[in-house]
């Protein structure tokens, strides 16, 4: 198997992704973040994600993914998603959930949350981290696990990551990606 594994989350000014009732609001949503999210999973050979993430774009029925969960112990196919594997990391590893998904190489892209982007932090190639700075969410979920205490670049960083040079995504709203490499 031979994966590229790449991370991405759009954030407030404060780290977080998801308001405190772990919903990402329409205050975080901005449609250059929107697109380029759309064009990377669209590329992605699987998408990685807990049970409160879904992108819910047009192309993703047709995404094949792997959802993390504690509430079964075997790999399934998702009865609601044929697309979908559900997995508990506990009893299967993730080489094994790609091989019941029918995946051997390409891109994994994991799109969250805390939990799952915390599972892969040390075998990330890139993490795009989106920012729209003039954004607070007060009392959110912070984007990984750690953040308020640390912020994101801090998590990052602690993991060997490297920031790029940033790419503007939404003028009007100073939203930007930056490219989070390994060092």
């Amino acid at each position: 198997m031979s994966f590229r594994f790449e991370g991405y989350v759009i954030i407030s000014a404060d780290g977080m992704l998801a308001d405190p009732s772990h919903i990402m609001p329409p205050t975080l949503v901005f449609e250059g973040d929107k697109r380029f999210f759309e064009q990377a999973l669209d590329r992605a050979a699987i998408i990685v994600h807990g049970g409160h993430s879904h992108e819910q774009q047009p192309n993703s029925p047709k995404r094949k993914r792997l959802i993390l969960t504690r509430k079964i112990k075997a790999l399934t196919v998702d009865p609601e998603m044929p697309n979908a594997t559900l997995w508990n990391p506990e009893h299967a590893s993730f080489e094994e959930a790609c091989a019941f998904a029918d995946v051997a190489s390409g891109t994994v892209a994991i799109i969250g949350g805390p939990v799952v982007f915390d599972m892969f932090m040390d075998r990330y190639d890139t993490f795009w981290l989106s920012e729209a700075p003039h954004v607070r969410l007060p009392g959110g979920e912070g984007c990984f696990v750690g953040v308020p205490e640390r912020t994101p670049h801090e998590v990052l960083a602690s993991h060997g990551m490297k920031p790029g040079a940033p790419y503007l995504l939404d003028a009007a709203h100073d939203v930007t990606v930056t490219p989070w490499r390994r060092v």
